[in-house]
């Protein structure tokens, strides 16, 4: 059984790993024990501040300590950095386009108990519209970790999204390869394509696997960069298999599949189907229990594929 670890938490580790190789601060609003920049902390406490209850204003400070040449990641919910300090995020950090790596964790309805307030989907839509921020949403711990380290490399702002539950690790494996931008084609298939991130891409992996039993081929993509999207990538799939399948834990609106239809609109049209947040905000309760209600799961993905299959039929 794969290793169940959550991306935050591979995000505090890999602050820590790079803590003493590299010149960056830590911010963080308060929430330093969930965000798990508590460990760089204590590790490193010239290098952190904590900002308080106050995120508009903790990106301020990123951006001043970025203004003077050393990097800065700066950590709280996903719900405080991309929605209540979304216009601190445009205009201090997008616009001078400053080196603050924005690592928002606890995104998505896999928050749980929080609730509806807390449950951001609409990040990955509010980050991808601020001209020259890079956006990334990893599958699991080992792409967590590839992420951060290569927010460092990038010049300029980035949007890490981060999730509060674990989930399986399925990209430690020797023939895997991180690059900004790069999707990975992370199983081959002839009859669709699930393009999937964060989250739902074991879940892809495991609809995969209920598909073959019907004798259906599904390929599974891990498009861990929202912005810039691998556009190569995407049409190759729609050339491929000719269906494209979206998961996200996310709005459909805005996020993921909006990116994805944008792309195969201009350059590759093929039948898509959307799977995730709908027009709707969550609710408060336990994960396993949400998944169901909001169909985030393999079975459901499968019978979407299928649906997906119909109109690929039907053209």
């Amino acid at each position: 059984m794969a290793e169940m670890i959550a991306t935050r938490d591979a995000y505090g580790k890999t602050l820590v790993e790079l803590g003493g190789q590299r010149d960056f601060f830590v911010l963080d609003a308060d929430l330093s024990k969930s965000t798990k920049t508590e460990a760089f902390g204590k590790v490193y406490p010239h290098r952190f501040i904590n900002c308080g209850i106050a995120e508009g204003n903790m990106m301020g400070v990123a951006a001043g300590i970025a203004a003077t040449g050393t990097p800065v990641f700066a950590s709280t919910f996903a719900m405080f950095a991309a929605g209540r300090a979304f216009e601190q995020v445009r205009n201090s950090i997008g616009y001078p386009h400053l080196n603050v790596k924005i690592c928002a964790t606890h995104a998505g309805i896999t928050v749980g108990e929080d609730g509806a307030t807390h449950q951001c989907n609409e990040d990955i839509a509010l980050m991808r519209t601020i001209p020259g921020m890079v956006v990334m949403s990893p599958a699991d711990a080992p792409e967590a970790a590839a992420c951060v380290r290569a927010a460092l490399d990038i010049d300029g702002p980035v949007y890490i999204r981060l999730g509060r539950a674990a989930c399986p690790v399925i990209t430690d494996t020797p023939e895997y390869r991180f690059t900004v931008g790069k999707g990975q084609v992370l199983a081959e298939g002839s009859d669709l394509t699930i393009v999937a991130n964060g989250y739902m891409v074991h879940l892809a992996l495991e609809a995969r696997g209920l598909l073959a039993q019907e004798g259906i081929s599904a390929r599974v993509a891990d498009i861990h960069t929202i912005k810039p999207i691998d556009t190569e990538l995407l049409a190759d799939c729609a050339r491929r298999t000719g269906a494209i399948l979206t998961a996200e834990e996310h709005s459909i609106m805005g996020g993921l599949g909006s990116a994805v239809a944008e792309v195969l609109g201009e350059c590759c049209p093929v039948p898509l189907l959307r799977m995730g947040m709908n027009d709707t905000y969550g609710k408060s309760g336990n994960v396993k229990e949400l998944l169901q209600l909001f169909g985030f799961t393999a079975p459901h993905m499968a019978e979407k594929a299928k649906a997906l299959l119909q109109k690929k039929a039907a053209r």
